[in-house]
């Protein structure tokens, strides 16, 4: 039955759409941009620290040919950035550029925009239809971090509640234990094959190409999981040796070998980008470790329970009992501190799609607390008779419902075959209860999956409120994208409109007219006046002409600073025209 469950929850979380995490926050030349003179450079921003592949950018130029780039880089050593060089001599017109990075949290993120230079095109050239993420690698990819995330609880949950809850009879924990090992082993790997085609959009035959996967040795995430092989096999290498050591040496080498796993997730996912990196990466691993102890321990206590030739004593049970009241409460703290991090406002829980899925994740957590609360339940009642006073607790059996006499001041007589009706009745309700946490506890860590490959609403909320972009090669410019609806049948569009420098004194400005579907139009007239209504200044006609595909002027001379009014008339045929106004600030 859980197989089951497992194997559904597989194959519905695989259906989830995963988002990278780094948003695009801008980008030089800027999007839709026109720039007087060909740039020098690509450059983009990023909301958080990215990695470059081998073809992170592709151009296209006016006449629908590849333009040859320098190989890309970070700007200035900024970890946030791309760049790449362009070549000299570049045709007026209209480029498009598809640029593919890998955000720091090991999820790829791609994306297009155009620039013109001198004047753009009738037509933007379009970049080849390429998938963002092949379906096949991206299916194999999802599933192999759903069972790596499982593997680990299994594998760490196991060791933690064999080593600190110390059950009588650990031969049902020899099956989880290996298990554990050999798929997140497994699941590792297929991971690390699969690196370089994840990260390219390429389909899973791309892995036999060993330049490509030796390129993927040399990122954060490629790193993270050799070291995570490196672990697992130094691990059972040395099981044998640990064997022969103290219990408390025992312990202190599984603590350990848990830590390090458990930071080769942080340090390629969400923690390692953002603000606070050091204490988030502190809290992943709390968070992480946590989980593992309370699950991967309830699946190795349910194991226990059904198994066991020695049934599991009251100690060992209120062992766990205390175990995972301490892993709930650090998951409590790890799981705000996380959950502010990501979000970053109330309003977000319910406006993103991180937000909502973190809310299903509250949930089913809430579930699984109710379902830890009748454990507790049951668990209270089985060491009820060891409550019992000193002179005679010594003729009760150590193993609750082991074979055995019963205190004379009982009133009734054990059965024949020596069982305990009461003990074995609250066990079986254990069961029931630790089987029903274990069912929702995969379901939690399915959607805890499914919350990792979804962009981080501070994140998108960040890339929302970026700047718009400068005109490359004018740092002072001022742009502005106006839409405008005349109410007629292709009567919609936006006007992209800059200035430049946008201060005091003279300024050239330049407007390129967008059409419904994103491309460019022709509107018979275009005007654009300026007023300063507390000086009582204006209106001063900007008077742009038409250059062949965009309106431009530089005789634009605004005398004051302060707050003016910019209008702007869109006239799309002989009757119909529209005007749209904006606050423009200019400063000395």
């Amino acid at each position: 039955m859980l197989l089951g469950t497992v194997l559904v929850l597989l194959l519905l979380g695989s259906a989830a759409p995963a988002s990278a995490h780094a948003a695009l926050r801008g980008s030089d030349p800027g999007d839709g941009s026109v720039v007087k003179s060909a740039p020098r450079h690509l450059t983009l921003t990023f909301t958080e620290s990215v990695g470059l592949l081998e073809d992170s950018f592709r151009v296209y130029g006016p006449d629908n040919r590849r333009v040859p780039l320098g190989e890309p880089q970070h700007a200035d050593d900024a970890s946030d950035t791309a760049r790449a060089d362009l070549p000299g001599g570049l045709a007026d017109g209209t480029y498009t550029v598809a640029w593919r990075v890998v955000s720091a949290d090991s999820h790829p993120v791609s994306g297009a925009f155009t620039f013109s230079v001198g004047k753009p095109s009738p037509t933007a050239p379009a970049a080849p239809a390429a998938s963002a993420e092949h379906p096949v690698t991206k299916s194999l990819h999802d599933t192999g971090r759903y069972l790596a995330y499982i593997a680990a609880a299994l594998l760490i949950g196991t060791a933690a509640f064999a080593a600190l809850c110390r059950p009588p009879d650990t031969g049902p924990l020899r099956l989880p234990l290996l298990t554990g090992w050999w798929t997140l082993l497994a699941a590792t790997a297929v991971l690390l094959v699969l690196r370089a085609p994840y990260e390219n959009g390429a389909s899973p035959a791309t892995a036999l190409d060993l330049a490509a996967f030796t390129d993927t040795l040399t990122g954060r995430p490629g790193l993270a999981l050799l070291t995570r092989l490196a672990l697992l096999s130094a691990a059972a290498l040395l099981l044998p040796l640990a064997r022969r050591r103290s219990p408390r040496t025992r312990l202190a080498a599984g603590a350990a070998l848990s830590l390090a796993l458990a930071l080769t997730w942080a340090a390629a996912e969400h923690a390692s980008a953002g603000v606070q990196v050091p204490l988030a990466m502190t809290s992943s691993v709390l968070h992480l470790l946590a989980t593992a102890c309370w699950l991967g321990g309830l699946t190795a206590l349910l194991l226990t329970l059904h198994r066991a030739k020695t049934p599991p004593s009251v100690t060992t049970v209120t062992a766990f009992s205390r175990l995972a009241f301490v892993s709930v409460t650090v998951l409590v703290v790890t799981g705000v501190y996380q959950s502010w991090r990501g979000l970053g406002s109330w309003s977000a829980l319910t406006e993103t799609s991180y937000g909502r899925t973190l809310a299903v994740k509250l949930a089913a957590t809430v579930f699984l607390l109710l379902a830890a609360s009748l454990s507790r339940r049951w668990t209270a009642l089985l060491a009820r008779p060891a409550q019992a006073p000193a002179a005679v607790e010594e003729r009760v059996p150590e193993l609750v419902g082991a074979p055995g006499a019963l205190p004379e001041s009982r009133p009734a007589a054990p059965p024949a075959d020596g069982t305990n009706e009461p003990d074995d009745r609250h066990r079986r309700a254990l069961r029931r209860s630790v089987l029903a946490e274990v069912v929702v506890a995969v379901a939690v860590l399915l959607v805890t999956t499914v919350l990792t490959g979804t962009l981080p609403a501070r994140a998108e909320a960040e890339a929302a409120k970026a700047s718009e972009p400068q005109v490359a090669g004018l740092p002072g410019a001022e742009a502005f994208t106006i839409p405008y609806d005349v109410g007629t049948p292709g009567g919609r569009g936006t006007v992209q409109l800059t200035m430049d420098p946008g201060r005091v004194g003279e300024n050239g400005l330049q407007a390129v007219v967008f059409g419904a579907d994103g491309g460019l139009t022709f509107v018979p007239e275009l005007r654009i006046s300026f007023t300063l209504a507390a000086k009582d200044i204006g209106p001063i006609d900007a008077k742009p002409t038409d250059r062949g595909g965009y309106w431009a002027t530089n005789d634009l001379n605004l005398p004051l600073e302060g707050t003016w009014t910019m209008k702007l008339t869109i006239r799309v045929s002989e009757v119909d025209q529209v005007s749209e106004t904006r606050q423009v600030e200019i400063t000395r």
